[in-house]
């Protein structure tokens, strides 16, 4: 599904991510794969990039680097010449931005959830567009950001507004043929969600829920998904968010009581 394809992919800290499950799913897809970490994190990811199938190369990149975005950019014009695909798996905020907090979280807290969780989208999108030839497609992880979830505060803000940079960046990057598209995933029992206050409270009501039933150990259907995003099977279908969520979000607000 994947074959040929040049994919960078952000966001692998160890096996039970998301990011981790997309990029053994591409390697296996046939994709050419390079991941990213950072600081000391970075060695997280160097040793999750040895699990896998083929391991790939770890960029140093903060995504609030602009420093770190225009090296990755250079190595990947220098490795690759383009790139067809870019996964950002990206997000954080400060734990007084969590838990409740909302009303006392102070502004600092905030923007730093925004612009990492958020804005870092366009950061990366903006940074390696000149890479991605018609036809390539960036595709970020979200979580449901139409209702306000307990606890989840500035986190929700921020995935509401990944939500509306997607929908942009749909927008300006459609006129070369680069799409972008969103993955809404059900809760996750990752290293981001041991975070989060109240997560297993929230992961239980989706198993218990979901029409399909939901696996809060099991990122694979949401990987094939990210997959299937950055594969030309869907070469018509940008600005779209894509709910793998086993059915939770169709299914009226009384789910989440």
């Amino acid at each position: 599904m994947l074959e040929g394809k040049r994919i960078l992919i952000t966001g692998v800290m160890t096996r039970d991510s998301i990011a981790f499950a997309t990029a053994e799913r591409a390697q296996r897809a046939g994709a050419e794969i390079v991941l990213t970490g950072f600081g000391r994190a970075r060695r997280m990811t160097e040793r999750s990039a040895a699990r896998l199938p083929t391991p790939p190369d770890v960029l140093e990149l903060d995504v609030n680097s602009p420093a770190d975005l225009a090296g990755v950019h250079d190595e990947l014009a220098e490795r690759w010449g383009h790139v067809d695909g870019v996964v950002h798996a990206i997000a954080f905020a400060p734990p007084d931005a969590l838990g409740g907090n909302f009303l006392s979280t102070p502004p600092e807290s905030a923007e730093t959830a925004f612009r990492t969780s958020a804005y870092s989208l366009k950061a990366l999108a903006g940074a390696l567009a000149p890479l991605m030839p018609a036809g390539a497609s960036v595709v970020g992880l979200d979580f449901d950001a139409s209702v306000a979830w307990p606890v989840y505060d500035w986190m929700g803000v921020s995935k509401a507004a990944l939500e509306a940079v997607s929908r942009y960046l749909a927008r300006d990057l459609g006129a070369r043929g680069v799409r972008v598209n969103l993955d809404s995933a059900g809760p996750l029992r990752t290293p981001a969600a041991s975070g989060i206050p109240g997560f297993d409270a929230l992961a239980s009501s989706w198993e218990r829920r979901a029409p399909l039933g939901w696996d809060t150990g099991d990122p694979a259907p949401v990987a094939d998904a990210v997959c299937l995003l950055l594969s030309d099977g869907a070469r018509a279908i940008s600005g779209e968010i894509v709910h793998v969520d086993g059915g939770f979000h169709a299914i009226g607000a009384e789910a989440a009581a």
